[in-house]
């Protein structure tokens, strides 16, 4: 990845599939927003209101929902980490739960979603070297771009904390400059956590 590209900070949010999906008592979204749906996660809606399509889409699952396991998160975190780094990230943490990972790392603004799927890919190419053997990822990611030192603060502690969820965290300081011969940059952030204000 040329050295060249312009980077910024964001909070990725990831989904393993069907973890959430159309319907959902906790709220929702279409994808795209395509359809007017009443309430969110922070207040969802009516109880019952959108059970009929819940059960339809659940009935039209291609697999179970993917749960992963305290081993597949560590190799998840691991993947996504040094996928990043080879693209040419700053990396400053990433948590893996049972059906969802957070990434607080450097993206190209116009390539977020572009690089989002090689990284994702790349986690999926490597639990397939450990014997799994079904589609692992949602469609689609959310990314939340980081508007200050104070909100990438506010990110890093929020991440964090999903460690006392049984999320594994693997942060900056948790692992060694890249030595990767394709020049990926080092896991620790040169700026922003550790050091100056996000750009």
């Amino acid at each position: 990845m040329s050295t060249d590209i312009q980077l910024s900070w964001f909070h990725l949010i990831l989904t393993t599939y069907a973890a959430w999906l159309p319907g959902d008592p906790r709220g929702f979204r279409t994808r795209h927003h395509r359809d007017h749906v009443d309430g969110d996660y922070k207040h969802p809606p009516s109880e019952g209101l959108y059970d009929g399509l819940h059960r339809a889409v659940r009935a039209n699952q291609k697999q179970p929902t993917v749960t992963l396991t305290s081993q597949l998160r560590e190799l998840i975190a691991n993947a996504l980490c040094d996928r990043l780094n080879r693209l040419g990230s700053t990396v400053a943490i990433i948590s893996v739960s049972a059906r969802h990972s957070h990434v607080l790392a450097k993206f190209p603004p116009r390539l977020t979603r572009h690089w989002a799927g090689i990284i994702k890919r790349h986690a999926t190419y490597t639990l397939k070297e450990h014997g799994w053997n079904r589609r692992l990822w949602a469609k689609g990611e959310k990314f939340l771009r980081i508007r200050n030192r104070q909100h990438q603060l506010n990110a890093f502690g929020y991440i964090q904390r999903h460690a006392d969820e049984g999320a594994f965290v693997l942060t900056y300081a948790d692992r060694p400059p890249s030595s990767d011969s394709s020049g990926g940059a080092p896991s620790k952030p040169a700026d922003g956590i550790g050091g100056t204000d996000p750009s």
